[in-house]
């Protein structure tokens, strides 16, 4: 049985927003007209969604997140508290530049830590996983471990969220199993591979 979305009393939801079932939005939130949640999200306290926004389902973001405009999180992300997006790469004051958002797309699975920034325009592949405070500039590939400023990869992870025994540029072929699961993964050309899926 699915249960309506629900908004705190503090929370502001525009009319025209779509907001899946079992989606809560929490105290001092602000959804914008044109944004579309998917079912069994959660938006934490002093989120702001805007109107050029898609978030798939059973996504977490997490207190102090602002979801600009071009920002598109799919399903199972999880955004940790006070997580940055941009949306304009080289942004003045003084000169509009609303015509050249950068579109961002983070893709299912992606943890995002707390305190991280994702600059504008790029892509953080399924399951990856960027570490607190990283400042993220280019595009992650799957099931990459991203820490630092600017951010590098300094790992992998499964998809569980278990960090892989493998080398950051592992050799072709070059395998692990993640400790909790079992589940195997393979390193193939520049991509890691869960295998069986």
């Amino acid at each position: 049985m699915s249960v309506a979305a629900w908004a705190h009393a503090s929370a502001i939801v525009d009319e025209g927003a779509q907001l899946g079932d079992n989606t809560k939005v929490w105290h001092f939130s602000h959804v914008c007209a044109g944004a579309r949640i998917g079912p069994g999200c959660s938006l934490g306290q002093n989120v702001f969604v805007g109107n050029d926004v898609v978030i798939g389902a059973n996504v977490k973001i997490q207190n102090n997140v602002s979801v600009y405009d071009a920002v598109t999180l799919e399903d199972d992300v999880f955004c940790g508290p006070s997580a940055v997006f941009t949306n304009v790469f080289n942004p003045r004051s003084a000169v509009p530049r609303k015509a050249e958002y950068r579109r961002t797309v983070i893709r299912r699975g992606a943890t995002l830590g707390a305190n991280c920034t994702i600059v504008c325009g790029t892509e953080v592949g399924a399951y990856a996983f960027i570490g607190a405070g990283a400042v993220v500039t280019k595009d992650v590939p799957a099931f990459a471990l991203m820490t630092g400023v600017p951010a590098k990869q300094t790992g992998w992870m499964s998809q569980h969220g278990e960090k892989l025994a493998l080398a950051v540029r592992p050799v072709e072929g070059a395998e692990a199993v993640c400790p909790v699961t079992g589940e195997r993964y393979r390193f193939s050309g520049v991509n890691l591979i869960k295998l069986g899926s």
